[in-house]
């Protein structure tokens, strides 16, 4: 049985774009900022670490919500908790 590791602060969803690591996944996500000096939009990008559970084994190209948690490795402070979309095959 694994042990249930406590969600806190932010959540967000984004789509996995690596699964190679061990229960690791890299979720890529897209926003949009405003630019008020230009009064324009641009695309803002970032990919976050994230622990992908047995239980919930994401893949590439599934869409994902991810929770902030505590401090689980250098890189990883976020953890898979539930696939929105599955990646059709």
């Amino acid at each position: 049985m694994a042990e249930a590791i406590s969600q806190r602060g932010n959540i967000f969803t984004g789509k996995v774009v690596s699964d190679k690591m061990d229960k690791t996944v890299i979720v890529l996500r897209e926003l949009t900022q405003f630019i008020q000096k230009y009064e324009r939009y641009k695309k803002v990008k970032s990919k976050i670490a994230a622990h992908n559970p047995p239980e919930i084994n994401a893949r590439i190209g599934d869409i994902v919500k991810i929770a902030e948690t505590r401090r689980l490795s250098k890189t990883k402070s976020f953890i898979v908790t539930e696939i929105v979309k599955r990646e059709e095959q």
